[in-house]
C-alpha cells in the first residue's frame, strides 16, 4: 500500500513525488514513456529561477535522481485505470495494480504535431512548440509561427519582439483567436500573414533551413526560416481515466482549485488540467502544491 502513487514522471509529478518524500509519505510514480515530459526535448533551458542555463535532458535527470535518492519508486509501466474500494484506490497498469490512499495525475498534455515528414527529428533543431521557452535562441533570425489561434497569435507577437521576421501560417483566411490580437498582428511591419496555407515540408540538415507552405490551390512556397514555432493546440493524455474523473470538453481535468479533481483523494498537477500558462515553473508549482494537499488530506 502506498500513500500517493503518482501519474506521470514529468517535472510536475516529480516535483510532487519530491514534496511527497520529504515529507516521510510513501511514494510511487508510474510513467508510460520517458521520464522528464516534454522538457526533454529542451537543448537549453534559460528560464528556470536560479539556473541560468541547462539542457532540458539534464534537468529532467537531476529530478528523476533526486527523487530516487529520497527513497521513491519508480515504475515504467502505463497506467490505465483507477478504481475505488472505499478509502483505498487501485491503479491499474499494463502490468499489474497498486493500492494507494492518494493519486495525483501529472498526465501532462502533450503538444499536437503538424504530421509532417522530419518534424520529429528537428525538435531542437529548429522546431519548437514553446515560443516563451525557445524564441531568445532566434533574436534577429527569421522564423515561422503556425496556427490560428490566441496562442499562435501571441507568439508571433513575442517574436516579432525578438526575430528578424516572423511569417503566420494558418490554414485558414480568417483568424479564431482573439480580435486584439489580431488587430495587433497587423500593425507589426516585420510579421508576414501566409493564409489559407499549410506548412508541407522541412528543409535543412543537421539544422532547419526554411520550410516549404502550399495554398490553398497547391501552389508551394519555400520561406527562409531558422525556426518554426508550432501552435495548433494540445492533446491531453487524460482519455484513460474519463470514467472516473470529470474532463472538460478539451479533455483536460476539471478542477475548481487547481489540485482537486471531482473524485475525493485524487489530485492533479500540470499540463493535465486546463490553464493559461503552460511553463516549466508553473508545473513544478503545481507539483508542490498537490503533494502538499495530498499529504494533508491522506487519512
Amino acid at each position: 500500500m502506498y500513500d500517493i502513487i503518482i501519474i506521470g514522471a514529468g517535472p510536475a509529478g516529480l516535483t510532487a513525488a519530491i514534496y511527497g518524500l520529504r515529507a516521510g509519505k510513501n511514494v510511487l510514480v508510474l510513467e508510460s514513456k520517458a521520464f522528464g515530459g516534454q522538457i526533454i526535448n529542451a537543448e537549453k533551458v534559460e528560464n528556470y529561477p536560479g539556473i541560468a542555463e541547462i539542457s532540458g535532458a539534464q534537468l529532467a535527470t537531476n529530478m528523476y535522481n533526486q527523487v530516487k535518492e529520497l527513497g521513491g519508486d519508480i515504475k515504467f509501466e502505463k497506467a490505465i485505470g483507477i478504481e475505488q474500494n472505499n478509502e483505498t484506490k487501485i491503479v491499474k497498469t499494463d502490468e499489474g495494480e497498486y493500492q494507494t490512499k492518494a493519486i495525483i495525475l501529472a498526465t501532462g498534455a502533450e503538444n499536437r504535431k503538424l504530421g509532417i515528414p522530419r518534424e520529429d527529428e528537428l525538435i531542437g533543431k529548429g522546431v519548437s512548440y514553446c515560443a516563451t521557452c525557445d524564441g531568445h535562441f532566434y533574436k534577429d533570425k527569421d522564423v515561422v509561427v503556425v496556427g490560428g489561434g490566441s496562442t499562435a497569435l501571441q507568439d508571433a507577437l513575442y517574436l516579432s519582439n525578438l526575430a528578424n521576421k516572423v511569417y503566420l501560417v494558418h490554414r485558414r483566411d480568417e483568424f479564431r483567436g482573439e480580435h486584439a490580437y489580431v488587430e495587433e498582428i497587423k500593425k507589426k511591419t516585420n510579421v508576414e500573414l501566409v493564409l489559407k496555407s499549410n506548412v508541407v515540408k522541412l528543409l535543412g540538415e543537421p539544422k532547419l533551413t526554411a520550410v516549404i507552405v502550399a495554398n490553398d490551390a497547391g501552389t508551394e512556397r519555400e520561406i527562409p526560416a531558422d525556426g518554426i514555432f508550432i501552435a495548433v493546440g494540445y492533446v491531453p493524455q487524460n482519455q484513460d481515466f474519463a470514467k472516473v474523473i470529470d474532463l472538460d470538453e478539451a479533455g483536460y481535468i476539471a478542477t475548481s482549485d487547481g489540485v482537486h479533481t471531482s473524485i475525493p483523494g485524487i489530485y492533479v498537477a500540470g499540463d493535465a488540467r486546463a490553464k493559461e500558462l503552460k511553463q516549466l515553473t508553473t508545473a513544478v508549482s503545481d507539483g508542490s502544491i498537490a503533494a502538499d494537499t495530498a499529504v494533508k488530506e491522506i487519512k
